[in-house]
């Protein structure tokens, strides 16, 4: 079974080439990694560091709640929303004054509501960035402000946003141009989602010591990739060149449970519907082999291959039910 798509003669972008100091992409609903340059790296990474304190607000607050803004988030160091003492506003408006806005004192007020203290808050994030796959992250607070011990690798990073991009609240937020709310109008800055088409979030950063930090998703053709890229000065070029490589070289298969498949006469299929990423190019081949017992009741399994490289296994079922 052949598919058929333009494609490049390479799907690795020559990270010699890049202007990143480490960077990453990643199909959001596969995980699958569809390049990578010095992504384990643990670098600082300024105010991406803010998609990992939405996601977990958005987890645990009610948005519609409206809290008084505390001492300690007013006027917080770098970007700001400008919150003054004593002002009430809503929990949403401080998420989108975060993302679109990616206001210091907005992520202090959230952190503070959320946790009591940005201390507190910020333990908080590495347990939970943790249980996102972030396995070599630390944070020191919820903004990216520069700290020693303020870190991430772009792998991490990846692995945050695309679990923060399964969040509809997030997503949406995220891909807002112009947000106007209860109590602040905000228009967001990351110029990627007028840039790039398809794009649909995610957060810039910048600090002297971080330098320019992007990461951004785009969804073309039922496919999104999430693109992180750190320390580059030329963050949106770098990161629509990954997109356009990757977008070009990579398609998504869609196995679904309506697809059948014959073993020794007995018609079968999948218990669930799959997805994978696979190359334009790929010629794949269909194996199905039988399988004689299985405590699942699976009848066969399904490989899918481009000639020697096994790219996907999974169990098939009889479409009669037992």
């Amino acid at each position: 079974m052949a598919f058929q798509c333009v494609s490049l003669t390479d799907s690795k972008i020559n990270s010699a080439e890049a202007s990143s100091q480490s960077e990453i992409a990643m199909e959001l609903s596969t995980g699958k990694v569809l390049t990578e340059g010095n992504a384990d790296a643990k670098l600082p990474m300024a105010s991406t560091t803010k998609i990992l304190t939405a996601i977990i607000i958005i987890e645990d607050c009610n948005l519609d709640e409206v809290i008084i803004v505390p001492d300690k988030a007013v006027g917080v160091e770098g970007s700001s929303i400008y919150l003054k003492k004593g002002e009430e506003i809503d929990i949403r408006d401080l998420l989108y004054g975060l993302m679109l806005r990616s206001g210091n004192d907005s992520a202090a007020a959230l952190a503070i509501h959320h946790s009591g203290s940005i201390e507190k808050f910020a333990e908080t994030m590495t347990m939970r960035a943790k249980q996102m796959g972030a396995e070599n992250s630390n944070f020191k607070n919820p903004s990216g402000l520069p700290d020693s011990e303020h870190y991430t690798t772009a792998r991490d990073l990846c692995n945050i946003a695309c679990y923060a991009m399964k969040n509809e609240t997030f997503a949406n937020i995220v891909s807002t141009t112009n947000h106007t709310g209860k109590y602040r109008n905000f228009a967001n800055k990351n110029k990627m989602l007028r840039l790039y088409e398809g794009a649909n979030g995610v957060k810039t950063g910048y600090t002297v010591k971080a330098g320019r930090c992007l990461v951004s998703s785009a969804k073309r053709n039922g496919m999104n990739i999430v693109c992180v890229v750190l320390n580059c000065p030329d963050m949106y070029e770098r990161s629509c060149e990954i997109f356009d490589t990757c977008f070009e070289t990579y398609k998504m298969l869609n196995l679904t449970q309506d697809k059948t498949f014959m073993c020794n006469k007995v018609l079968c299929k999948l218990k669930d519907n799959k997805n994978i990423v696979i190359k334009c190019s790929e010629n794949l081949n269909f194996k199905v082999k039988p399988v004689d017992s299985d405590k699942d009741g699976a009848v066969a399994i399904l490989e899918i291959y481009d000639e020697n490289n096994l790219l996907f296994s999974e169990k098939l079922y009889s479409i009669i039910e037992k």
